[in-house]
């Protein structure tokens, strides 16, 4: 092993990383079956050293960091770092038990080696649209366990000696409703191992002993990194405290996620005590999970170019007692779990932001607002079909500039799905509306980003319909005081005589006729200042952008429209009154 290793070959093995993640990623996106894989893109790959540290990691989905950082750990406590063999490759969904997020997370993890010495692994995950479970989709507002959400996959072997144990693949695809998709996306995520595989070793036979060495620094070089910002930090505890809805019916009543940071020197301690305890619904947040979010919410604030690894793990403390919604027992349901996992870093930033004013942005949607729709109708040689979709929202507003709209936030960021592709590939189903919804971006100096507005029609009789989401009771908060953005909301728009029903933010199953719309509008983000600071022209912007209507204009940020017909345009001394007819909020 080589004593000192500098640092440009540390950097040009960085990258080397980097491109070999992200060439398995790219290959699971062109060859996968599911929408979810190939159009959202709802996957995560890394690269892990032989002591199972994640080195590089695609930076395509927060959400899905838990299992990766896990995964081969838990294969060595199963089946022994010396029993791990040339050809092997291994498969878990359960977070209880070896990977996963929540059980439709798959990951796949291949060992690399040169001759016999084991140098190195790669992994991905990827969200499957279905594994079973009670309902189409596994994923539902009301399960009260674990065992209602799908097949549990502690790690196996799926691969020995470079091949398949058909047997394994038999056992998946036999608890699945649709296995021809299932077949062809674990093949996409199998066939990606084998390419990165190959490619770690190329990497070690051009640096040999160097690579693990690149290896070891990497991981080190991130603890470093954040250790150094937050030895610069003031000492002290910051407390925050957001919430989440509830979950359905069950439980209607905000669950908070209470956290208090504390940093002494360069020691960082993140504590969740005080945080609600478990519930029988499935908005639990595994532990592995709640370690994401945190890496997540560290990476976020201290710099961006600090690698994504192990390392940043390392340089924090976490406390969340076990028996609280982000550290529950088996097998308390987890399958909405990413809802709940939404709030940590909002609590965390909540926390941070009068520390970090120049990096924390205002509330972002903060949820991951999913659509799923299944029914009867061949999609290739399977019976029948489970459309899923998380549709984006607002992106927080910081205090020089306006937040993105129509994006995913925090822990998801995954693709929107294109009209196109949700027809030709779901035939049933027809995009009705699209749309970037009008004051939903919370009022400020600068303006929160704005949520989306999506109506699907449902062309055939006996469609199931399930709407999860959050941020439908508590809306994104802003700063220095801007304003909330707004919520969001899930509404059924009936066949027969065009009733509009709103439904609850956790709705399972809902049976739909031919011809019924669900309109889907996802939360908008929170602003950040005063809104009378806002530049008048900046608001007849966004009114003939159709961001902002006239009428908000006048009432949020004092500014008058007039519409001669053709054109829109500031009335200065109607303005110039309502500005003056108001206290302007003070800064935070």
């Amino acid at each position: 092993m080589a004593n000192h290793i500098d640092t440009v070959t540390v950097e040009v093995v960085r990258n080397l990383l980097m491109s070999i993640a992200e060439e398995t990623y790219g290959i699971i996106v062109r060859s996968a079956y599911s929408t979810n894989m190939k159009e959202r893109r709802d996957v995560c790959t890394a690269v892990i050293d032989p002591d199972g540290n994640s080195v590089a990691q695609v930076e395509s989905l927060a959400a899905l960091l838990g299992s990766m950082l896990n995964v081969v750990p838990n294969i060595y406590e199963k089946f022994g770092k010396e029993n791990i063999r040339p050809g092997d490759m291994f498969i878990a969904n359960d977070p209880y038990h070896g990977g996963g997020n929540h059980l439709p997370d798959i990951v796949i993890a291949a060992p690399a080696f040169a001759g016999d010495r084991l140098i190195g692994w790669i992994a991905n995950i990827g969200h499957h649209s279905d594994i079973g479970g009670k309902v189409p989709g596994s994923t539902s507002g009301d399960a009260d366990s674990l065992f209602q959400e799908g097949i549990r996959i502690p790690v196996l072997r799926i691969h020995q000696d470079g091949k398949l144990i058909p047997s394994v693949m038999d056992l998946l695809l036999d608890n699945t409703r649709v296995p021809q998709e299932r077949e062809g996306d674990l093949t996409a995520q199998m066939s990606a191992n084998l390419i990165g595989v190959q490619r770690i070793q190329e990497a070690y036979e051009r640096y040999q002993d160097d690579l693990p060495a690149c290896m070891r620094e990497l991981v080190n070089y991130s603890e470093r990194r954040v250790r150094a910002v937050v030895s610069g930090l003031p000492d002290g505890e910051y407390c925050y405290t957001d919430y989440v809805d509830g979950c359905g019916d069950k439980y209607p009543d905000p669950l908070p996620i209470q956290v208090k940071v504390t940093i002494r020197g360069d020691e960082l301690t993140i504590d969740f005590t005080g945080t609600a305890e478990q519930i029988k619904a499935p908005i639990n947040v595994p532990y592995p999970c709640t370690k994401a979010a945190v890496f997540f919410s560290v990476k976020a604030l201290m710099g961006d170019d600090i690698p994504a690894n192990e390392g940043i793990n390392r340089a924090v403390k976490i406390i969340a007692p076990k028996g609280c919604i982000v550290n529950p027992t088996e097998p308390s349901p987890i399958g909405a779990q990413i809802d709940c996992q939404q709030r940590i870093p909002d609590a965390i930033f909540g926390a941070l932001a009068p520390i970090f004013p120049d990096t924390v942005v205002t509330a972002g949607n903060g949820a991951c607002t999913t659509t799923i729709l299944a029914g009867e109708g061949a999609i290739g040689t399977d019976s029948v079909f489970i459309f899923h979709e998380v549709i984006a929202g607002g992106g927080g507003a910081s205090r020089n500039q306006d937040g993105l709209s129509g994006v995913q936030v925090n822990m998801t960021n995954t693709s929107n799905m294109p009209i196109e592709a949700t027809e030709m590939e779901f035939t049933k189903i027809l995009a009705r509306k699209y749309e970037l919804k009008a004051d939903t971006g919370g009022a400020g100096q600068y303006r929160g980003g704005l949520g989306i507005e999506r109506e699907l029609e449902v062309l055939q009789d006996d469609v199931a319909y399930t709407g999860l989401g959050d941020r439908h009771k508590f809306r994104p908060w802003g700063l220095a005081g801007g304003r909330e953005g707004a919520a969001g909301a899930f509404y059924r728009v009936a066949a027969a005589d065009k009733t509009v029903t709103r439904m609850g933010h956790k709705t399972t199953s809902l049976p739909l006729k031919k011809g019924d719309i669900i309109r889907v509008i996802t939360p908008g983000a929170g602003g950040y200042g005063d809104p009378f600071r806002r530049s008048p022209e900046l608001v007849l912007k966004d009114v003939v952008e159709s961001k902002v209507s006239p009428q908000a204009a006048k009432k949020e940020y004092g500014v008058a429209i007039v519409f001669d017909g053709v054109h829109y345009s500031v009335d200065e001394t109607a303005t110039a009154a309502l500005r003056a007819s108001f206290q302007p909020a003070s800064d935070m």
